[in-house]
């Protein structure tokens, strides 16, 4: 019997995704390595891509330190990147073809779907960046173990049902007889609850489960909401498991990691694990400064960019507060007949910019809390790396959070130099790329910081 050439490549290929993911944050190694399929030639390992975002991103950020363990772990001769899907073996009887889909419906199907939501007006920056590719993916290759379910969490107001949503219209787009229906978590409640309670009229709760029958994806927003209520859970729970086992794409948003919900089933938070979790961030200000724009040009307005510059700097936690100053900017110079300009911006969103406002003080807080240590030990001389990391995380907050200079954020932390802020900011910034943990308690203090 002739060896399998190909085991030690693909074997190899499984210890470098381990080791990517003690060096690289695992939520961004799982989400854009797990849209390539490896394929052994040989000795050589190519990854196939399904486009050219993916293959442009994996090759700038994984490629090289890819090459570097698969020619420790199993001597490859090469590692490269291709378009398109793996050869498939001849001798390979496991997989089977889906099973014909059912013949045309004649019946229109209405799925709830924004039109206004679609992934080419959604304003990527390096918060949604993993979200984005994510979203993408699953609307390409809908029901793919590597994404599914696909789960969106954070903040409101930082565009994940416009993901969720971008996605079931591109499913639609690419298959005009997808089913992809949308429904957000209370609209699921309240139609459970009258299936239970009007039994007679509705059919009750089988009629209610078969809209679920048939379905191409489901997108449910807002998941948190299903918290302390058991047999709304359990109702879910089960429609969850029918469409998984169908492999029928969900995608679910929450505002939170479903973990910290209080609330959640533990076997439904489970279930929520198996695909791939991923989080939004609060925008930079370049991403906020991008959305600015982007929604004053969808209203026809000519924002200029001072203002956009002043709205992405004072309003940080939300695009949705974002859109709503461009509203108000936009009925306030249509009615006084004035021109948009920096002085009008501030005079017309005074309030709204100073409600905005988060002070260092602030920060010094929640880190203080979410660390588990006193403002007086945090503002201190002590540097012992207990103390250190999280003063230097408190100094990076200050910096993007608030409108202080280096100088004035050195006093408010003991009297340090303006130098000693520089460092701490170079220094997370540094790790932020590399430390996971870090990473992510950067996320849940601005997501704190921002409610």
């Amino acid at each position: 019997m002739i060896p399998d050439s190909s085991a030690p490549v693909l074997e190899a290929w499984s210890r470098c995704l381990a080791r990517l993911e003690s060096e690289f944050p695992v939520e961004e190694v799982r989400t854009w390595l797990n849209m390539v399929h490896p394929h052994a030639d040989g000795g050589s390992l190519v990854l196939y891509s399904p486009n050219v975002y993916v293959t442009d991103h994996v090759e700038g950020r994984f490629l090289p330190r890819i090459r570097e363990l698969m020619t420790q772990f199993a001597g490859a001769s090469s590692v490269r990147i291709a378009s398109g899907t793996p050869p498939r073996d001849p001798n390979d009887k496991s997989a089977t073809p889906r099973a014909a889909q059912p013949a045309a419906r004649e019946e229109v199907f209405h799925g709830n779907l924004n039109n206004q939501y679609f992934f080419d007006n959604f304003v990527e920056g390096r918060s949604n960046q993993l979200a984005r590719a994510a979203a993408w993916q699953a609307a390409m290759s809908p029901g793919d173990r590597a994404h599914n379910p696909l789960l969106l969490y954070g903040s409101t107001g930082l565009g994940k049902t416009h993901l969720m949503v971008a996605a079931g219209n591109e499913m639609v787009k690419r298959n005009p007889k997808a089913r992809v229906l949308y429904l957000r978590a209370r609209d699921f409640l309240e139609g459970f609850t009258k299936a239970l309670y009007d039994q007679a009229s509705t059919g009750g709760t089988e009629a209610f489960r078969r809209q679920f029958q048939g379905l191409d994806a489901l997108l449910i927003d807002d998941i948190q909401f299903f918290a302390g209520k058991d047999r709304t859970q359990e109702e879910f729970f089960h429609t969850f498991n029918t469409l998984f086992d169908g492999r029928q794409q969900i995608i679910l948003t929450c505002d939170r990691y479903p973990r910290e919900v209080e609330g959640l089933e533990p076997r439904l938070t489970s279930r929520l694990g198996w695909g791939l979790p991923v989080a939004i961030d609060s925008p930079d200000f370049e991403t906020r400064a991008q959305i600015a724009h982007a929604k004053a040009r969808e209203k026809g307005l000519n924002l200029p960019s001072d203002v956009a510059e002043l709205l992405a700097k004072k309003l940080r936690s939300s695009i949705r507060d974002l859109e709503g100053a461009i509203n108000t900017l936009a009925a306030q110079s249509h009615f006084f007949g004035k021109p948009i300009t920096l002085e009008f911006a501030q005079d017309t969103l005074r309030g709204l910019l100073r409600d905005q406002a988060i002070s260092i003080q602030q920060i010094q807080k929640a880190v203080g809390d979410y660390y588990g240590l006193q403002i007086k030990d945090l503002l201190g001389p002590k540097r012992t790396r207990s103390l250190a990391r999280p003063r230097q995380v408190a100094m990076r907050l200050a910096k993007e959070l608030t409108d202080s200079s280096l100088p004035e954020i050195g006093e408010q932390f003991g009297g340090r130099d303006h130098t000693t802020v520089m460092h701490a900011c170079k220094q997370i910034d540094k790790l932020m790329d590399t430390d996971g943990k870090l990473h992510e308690d950067w996320e849940k203090l601005v997501r704190k910081l921002s409610e």
